[in-house]
């Protein structure tokens, strides 16, 4: 069911008095006045002014954004909470303090709200689709349901940090190489504008002709230095077109993901990941108490990419019809026959969550080591590149006067 994004809630400045009759000013997200003044009585402040808080414009553009990295947190921090037995109002109150991000902090903030204002949990955490998704605000209805909460979040927890080292092990395997690329193209841009020219005057002053290797270089630096301009603009709108693209188009992103799946260093990588994700995601659900079939809805978008989002609604077809999920794994002919063999042993023995858990530790693994051997590797084949790159550009500059040392 689509979830409409909510607005943030708007924030309530105010001073007043509490208890011990001491003065006492903050802010205070609520869904209006007439709330905010209700909260702040059950907390005990005797109001003096309360006014809305106006949304300046460069805030709003200024503020962080709040990421993944920040939702795994709070999860984590709110279910130590009330692990510990703080109860989940006050848990709210107590992570939100602690949080760095301004952003997340007005999110946790306005979670409280909701559920002071009578919502259950599940429910504030739907007001943020951006946010949470719907693998995470059925994980925790689950958990409010069956009267376990606490053991719940646990569970979200672990399994939000394990997603997030996932994701970060995959970045770290890409932001190397590309890093590496985008000196290298700086680098020879710079050569080529600022360092080939010094020796096109003294290739001028020769009056000989140069090798073709040389007048190819030479040719290269004199449209750069007249349309680097246009190069850099050129890269701009390819950059912003495919980001577009990306965004718009499902049909790009679907490309993408099916590419993804067929790189040559990268494709393997990608794969793991995508069976770590699967197992780790129906693990997860299946524990909770959800039925297979919704949990392999849920699944199946957390897959991140479209061959094998289509795959798992594939299964769940085939399982809603009475199949055994080992079959209908391996029908599909996307999953390894290890996973398939766990599953199969799973289903015999009744311990479904307990072998898929196990499936999803062991494809972590080998992300992380394979993330280690593709770093490895790439080395030595980015200095190679850097080497032809910045090399070949010296070797073109310094051919010319070797030719005339063997002639004099």
């Amino acid at each position: 069911m689509a979830v409409k994004k909510a607005q943030m809630m708007p924030t309530f400045s105010y001073e007043g008095v509490d208890r011990k009759g001491a003065k006492i000013k903050g802010e205070l997200p609520a869904r209006n006045m007439a709330l905010a003044k209700v909260t702040l009585r059950k907390q005990g402040v005797t109001i003096k002014t309360i006014r809305e808080k106006r949304k300046n414009i460069l805030d709003g553009l200024m503020k962080k954004r709040v990421t993944t990295l920040d939702i795994t947190i709070f999860t984590r921090q709110l279910a130590t909470m009330m692990k510990a037995g703080v109860p989940l109002v006050q848990s709210f109150e107590i992570v939100a303090e602690g949080l760095e991000n301004p952003a997340m902090r007005e999110v946790v903030l306005g979670i409280k709200g909701e559920v002071e204002g009578g919502n259950t949990f599940a429910g504030a955490l739907r007001k943020y689709p951006q946010y949470f998704d719907n693998l995470f605000c059925s994980l925790v209805e689950s958990g409010e349901q069956s009267g376990a909460l606490e053991t719940m979040l646990d569970r979200v927890a672990i399994y939000k940090e394990k997603s997030e080292l996932l994701k970060q092990k995959i970045k770290k395997a890409m932001k190397y190489p590309a890093t590496v690329i985008v000196v290298a193209i700086i680098v020879t841009i710079i050569l080529m504008v600022k360092v080939v020219p010094v020796f096109q005057d003294l290739f001028t002053s020769f009056g000989a002709d140069l090798p073709a290797f040389t007048k190819m270089v030479v040719n290269m630096s004199e449209w750069m230095q007249k349309y680097w301009f246009i190069l850099i603009i050129a890269i701009g709108i390819a950059i912003a077109a495919f980001l577009e693209a990306k965004k718009r188009s499902k049909k790009f992103r679907d490309f993408l993901d099916k590419a993804a799946l067929k790189l040559p260093i990268f494709g393997d990588l990608v794969y793991k990941a995508i069976i770590a994700r699967y197992s780790r995601t129906l693990a997860t659900t299946f524990a909770a108490g959800v039925p297979l079939i919704d949990a392999l809805e849920s699944t199946a978008g957390a897959t991140n990419n479209v061959v094998y989002e289509q795959a798992v609604l594939k299964i769940r077809e085939d399982v809603a019809t009475g199949q055994q999920l080992q079959f209908a794994m391996r029908v599909t002919d996307k999953f390894p026959a290890m996973a398939v063999q766990m599953v199969a042993i799973g289903e015999e023995s009744g311990a479904l969550d307990a072998m898929l858990d196990k499936v999803a530790t062991h494809y972590e693994n080998e992300v992380d080591n394979a993330v280690d051997g593709l770093t490895s590797m790439m080395e030595p084949l980015i200095m190679a590149i850097l080497g032809v790159l910045v090399g070949g550009l010296v070797i073109a500059m310094y051919l010319p006067i070797f030719q005339m040392g063997s002639v004099v």
